[in-house]
This record gives structure tokens, sequence and C-alpha cells, in this order.
């Protein structure tokens, strides 16, 4: 009657320990402990931990230790001036080499997603920036000036921002380098899984995905890219001899998909080079102009063309006759840490805990949350959703004669365990989805709270305004005349200069004081003789209900139906 242990979920929807449940099974009983069901055979021999209660419960427990105002946790942590120049291997590495290797300071002050050129403001310790032609060791050092940070990956990007650098190494048979332009071959295709990481077979089709669709929004704006040469392309007449070198800022002119050399689509864009410096394999002294595209061939049997519409972001200007943005650079989602609140909302316990519960498929929070024999958890709708229209047995029959009906096997969306007998009647996990709602409403609430504090330190004259009547807030004859001639809560009622002078002046300045307790509460005016004044009386009736309906649901809240429900804000601190 504890929270769970390494908990284990049965078919039926049930939580127990693993030890419990262990304990159960070896006194020989085939049931749930609580509603009696049958357990499979299968799952009582093995049973699986249910991950997702495991880090739930985890948090929760995390969350109640925390003491406000006390010490909080200490996270070591290295300070980028206190980084070697060059990469090191840390402490924790098994074995030496790149692989365990970590990067060492970085030199300049831009962000990860910086687009462009790297610009002499941006290298404080030569003032130069990066020049076309630099070179480094390795991707670990190219990533310390700033011109591409990812180590291992080719693209550095984002899908709905753009593309800022790639790296030419070949590890694609498409690619074609011809110095002032290439034709790039995007990354996917290939199984990575296991031990298949140095895979080169491509085994699926390339899609406009992620870092492939990071590269087509940087054709569509007109971006400029950043392009480094490896010396790992073997094929390329302009790869250096050792290294990795910056050969300067490039565009995307054009993408589309073909059939690649090994049989399955691939994504594929026009490099065109468009730097104000040299490139490094020439002897000018001066940098790219306007140049007509090149024909390629293998345009004329591609799909999914994509060509730019509007003028590029970064074009070439007449006047000035160099590079440079015709249009504001895209602004950095990276905010730089100045030990200021940059004034985004922080996530509160309650909100990682609802990111735990999400469904592996729709992946947004449980709703009727139901739970595998594989221990794998998922929004009742979606799971059946997923198998509608198969059936569970497929009739047979040979020669006309029928055959003995087969079983349809159905694995689960996130591993190859059979579930067809368990999803012949799936149950929904009851703790856990009591779990969820008490943790959505609790959320729902915080922000109501968060919302009537930000609506209380607005200007308190901008909510009285409204009570007041517009004709009363002028002043002279006009405010005497709209006295006598009409009322202020009912205008059909006729005010005589009698009634009018029963009615005493509210200061707007004085509606607002305070009770015993410190809190805002608002002076009643005196109301007449006559009883016009309603509108006050319903408000306060309502305010009542409010609160009665609010002292009800805390008292709900915290008395939890199961060991699941995580405790109430009297004893989480946080």
């Amino acid at each position: 009657m504890q929270l769970p242990e390494r908990p284990v979920t049965t078919p039926c929807g049930h939580n127990f320990c693993l030890k419990c449940f262990q304990k159960w099974i070896g006194l020989g009983k085939k049931t749930c402990a609580k509603c009696r069901c049958i357990i499979p055979s299968k799952m009582a021999g093995q049973p699986r931990i249910n991950s997702t209660l495991v880090a739930a419960i985890r948090m929760a427990k995390r969350s109640n230790t925390t003491v406000p105002g006390g010490p909080s946790k200490i996270y070591h942590f290295v300070h980028n001036q206190d980084r070697p120049d060059k990469a090191y291997t840390t402490e924790r590495a098994k074995r030496k080499g790149k692989a365990n290797a970590a990067s060492g300071k970085i030199f300049v002050t831009l962000p990860p997603d910086h687009f462009g050129p790297i610009l002499a403001e941006n290298d404080p310790e030569r003032n130069q920036g990066v020049l076309v032609g630099e070179s480094w060791e390795g991707r670990l050092e190219c990533r310390q000036w700033g011109v591409h940070y990812p180590p291992v990956a080719g693209i550095a990007g984002q899908s709905k921002c753009g593309a800022q650098s790639v790296v030419l190494s070949g590890g694609y048979e498409d690619d074609e380098d011809h110095g002032e332009w290439f034709l790039y071959t995007g990354s996917g295709g290939r199984d990575l899984s296991g031990n298949k990481r140095t895979n080169k077979n491509q085994s699926f089709d390339q899609k406009f995905l992620k870092l492939n669709e990071a590269l087509r929004v940087s054709c569509k704006k007109g971006y400029p890219v950043r392009v480094v040469r490896s010396f790992k392309e073997k094929r390329s007449s302009y790869a250096p001899e050792k290294g990795l070198r910056y050969d300067g800022i490039y565009r995307i002119e054009e993408c589309w998909r073909k059939i690649g050399v090994q049989g399955f689509k691939v994504c594929r864009y026009l490099f065109v080079r468009c730097d104000n410096d040299p490139a490094p394999w020439t002897s000018d002294d001066h940098g790219d102009h306007p140049r007509p595209l090149p024909e390629i061939l293998e345009l004329k049997n591609a799909l999914d063309i994509t060509k730019r519409k509007e003028r590029p972001s970064w074009d070439f200007d007449e006047l000035d006759g160099c590079w440079k943005w015709i249009k504001p650079p895209p602004l950095s989602r990276v905010v730089a840490h100045t030990g200021k609140s940059d004034g985004k909302k922080s996530i509160t316990v309650r909100e990682k805990l609802l990111k735990e519960f999400s469904c592996f498929l729709c992946k947004q929070v449980m709703a009727q949350p139901v739970t595998t024999p594989c221990a794998h958890n998922f929004c009742k709708s979606c799971l059946e959703e997923a198998f509608s229209g198969k059936s569970f047995v497929r009739e047979r029959s040979r020669g006309g004669r029928a055959l003995r009906s087969q079983k349809t096997i159905m694995k689960c969306p996130s591993c190859t365990t059979d579930i067809s007998d368990f999803l012949k009647d799936p149950q929904v996990n009851r703790e856990l989805m009591e779990v969820i709602e008490s943790l959505k409403q609790k959320t729902e609430e915080d922000d109501e709270l968060a919302e009537e504090s930000n609506d209380e330190g607005t200007d308190a004259s901008e909510g009285i305004s409204d009570l007041v009547p517009e004709s009363s807030k002028s002043s002279g004859k006009h405010h005497e005349e709209t006295i006598v001639t009409g009322c202020s809560h009912n205008p059909q009622v006729k005010c005589t200069p009698e009634r009018a002078s029963k009615r005493k002046k509210v200061d707007v300045e004085d509606s607002l004081g305070r009770n015993n307790d410190g809190e805002e509460a608002t002076i009643a005016a005196e109301k007449p003789d006559d009883g016009l004044d309603v509108d006050s009386e319903a408000n306060l009736k309502v305010g009542s209900k409010d609160t009665k309906a609010e002292e009800e649901m805390e008292e709900e809240n915290d008395s939890p139906a199961s060991p699941l429900l995580m405790p109430s804000d009297d004893q989480d601190s946080a």
C-alpha cells in the first residue's frame, strides 16, 4: 500500500511493486490482487517494469525532498574560460580517442544558430574573424571557432529556421563537387541502429524532414550557408589534403529529390558560392560575382523541385559591390546567460510530470491511458486507432478446402511484443489516469492564480472604470444633470432629485480596501432606501459560491484515491 517500487502494471490496469507481484505469483495466485482478473502466464513469468511510472515517482520524490529556501543541489560544470585551448579527453572516458573527447574553449562570441560569415566583432581574441582558407585538424577544433558546431553530423540547422553550415566529407556517392558550385546530398536513408553506425548502404528513401527541411528553408529564404570541406572527400579536386578547411559562403539555389545511385530517393541541393573573399583554390584578388546557374541534367527526372520565389536575404549589392544581408538576418533563438530572467516561464514539477505521461503515438499527455503487457503506455484511442481495421483471426483456404484459422500477430508500437490478446479488451489504468487528472487540475489552478496576480498588478482604475458609468466621470453641470435624469445602475428607472440626494457619492480611490487578513476587499457603497443596487448583491453571492466550490475541490484533492496520487500543494514544496 506504498508507492510502487519498480512498478509492474497488469493488463487489467493495476500497479504493484515488482517484489510484491512476484511474491503474489509465487504463492500460486494467477489472478490480479485487486480485481481478480486472470493474469497471462507470459506476463506472470516475465513481468516488465513500467519505466514511465518509475520516472514520475522519482521526480515526485525529488520535489518532496526539496526544502524551500534551503541549499540547492550543486551542479559541477566547466566554464568556457576554464576550458583548455584544444579538445581534451574527459575523466569519464573509458578509452582514448576523439569519440570520447570534449570540445575545448569556444573562441567566438556568437550563438550556435548564427547565419552568415563570422566577422571580426565576433572574434575578441584575434579581432579578425574566421577567414576563408583557415583549416583545422578535426571537427572539434572547427567547432571551437563556430564555423560548424555538430561534431558528427554534416548539417547544422533547424527544420523551422534553416541551415547554418554543411561539411563535405564524401558521405554519399551522389555528391558532385565543382568548386564554385556543388551538388549536395541530404541526410538520412540509412539504418544506423545497433552496431551499424558506420553503415553507408541506403535502406529507405530520404524525405524533406529535420535537417533536410532546414536546407530547404535556407533555399526558400536565400540564407547564407557556411561550407567546410574535409579531406575525407577523396573524389573532389577541391578537398584539402588533411584536416578541414573553411571555403566561405554558399547559397542554395534549388533543391529536389531523385533516385540515387543505390536505388532509393535522395534529397539534392545546388550550392553556389557567393562570398566576398576569393576561394582558396584561385589566385584572384576579388570575391565572387553573380553567375548564371549551371545546367543540371538530373533535374529532368527530378521530383519535388523547390525554387526560390522571393528575393534572397543574402544577395549582391550593385552599389556597394559586395555580398551582404538585403533583409535582416534571422534572430537567434539562444538567449545569452546574463544572470537575469529572460521573462520565460519556468517549468514546474507538475509540468515535468505531465511530460513524462505523454503518449508514444500522439506525443500528448495521455487520455485514458492503457498499459500493455510489455509495460508501454498509450492513449486508449491512439492504440485502438493504430490497429483499426485489422482482424484478430485470419481465415485460410486452399483448393476449396477450409483450413484452420490463423492468429494475427499485432506488435506493440514501441517494441516487437505481440499484444493481440490485450487488444481484445484493453483496460484503462485508472490509477495512472487519476494521477494525470489531478496534475492537470493543479496546473490549471496555478495558471489561474498567476493570471489573477497579473490582473491585480494592473492599474486599479481600469477595473473600477467599468463599474462607474461614463456619464458620472464627467464634471460640472453635465454630471449633475446625469444624476437627476437617470440612474447609473439602471438607466430605465428615472431618478428624482429627492432619490438622488439620498444616494451618497463614493470616491473611486477609496473603493478598494483591506480586510483583517490583509487581503484586498471591495468596500460596499451605501445603497438607497429603494434597494436599486442589485449588482453588488449578485456579485457577493457568486463570490461565495466560488469559494465554496474551491474549498470542496481542495478537500477532494487532499484525499488520494490510490498510492500513486502525488501529495498536495501543502505537502509538496515544489
